[in-house]
């Protein structure tokens, strides 16, 4: 089936098969393998993306359903000329990665927490990034990490 859809702001195009996921489509399709497969069950997080603005794990969802969608997945983070955001640069310098496979997934998620209308708090911020695994961090540089951009980008609640 061809699907349609804007994926880090850029209209595309795919010819997918109806049993293929979107991390699938993500990664095969379009040539955006920052979407890690981990788990493929939807615990882990690797391959979560914002799907219309809201986080969605892509082993879950089959590539069709993003029909018409908005996709943004990790490599839409930095700017086009390769600067990294504010999140990404606190994850560099608050060690919020080691092997950096889980590294995605996370980005990802607390993008979505930054650009809630709510300001994020500790007790957020924790619940939230609970539904991630990080098999080498101990989180809490991730933590760390999110918490220095929020109150970077003034989005900490405290």
């Amino acid at each position: 089936m061809k699907v349609a859809f804007t994926v880090n702001g850029a209209p595309r195009e795919a010819e997918v098969e109806p049993r293929r996921t979107l991390a699938d489509m993500l990664r095969e399709e379009c040539g955006l393998t920052g979407t890690h497969l981990g788990c493929e069950h939807g615990v882990c997080g690797a391959c979560t993306v914002l799907l219309d603005g809201a986080p969605v794990r892509a082993c879950l969802m089959f590539g069709v359903q993003a029909e018409g969608a908005a996709i943004r997945t990790v490599e839409g983070l930095a700017a086009p000329d390769g600067t990294l955001n504010a999140l990404q640069r606190a994850f560099q310098a608050h060690h919020g990665l080691q092997c950096g496979f889980c590294t995605p997934g996370f980005l990802m998620l607390a993008t979505w927490l930054l650009e809630r209308p709510d300001k994020l708090d500790e007790d957020t911020m924790r619940h939230v990034l609970s539904s991630n695994i990080c098999r080498c961090t101990g989180y809490q540089g991730i933590l760390a990490s999110v918490r220095a951009a929020a109150q970077e980008l003034g989005r900490w609640a405290g």
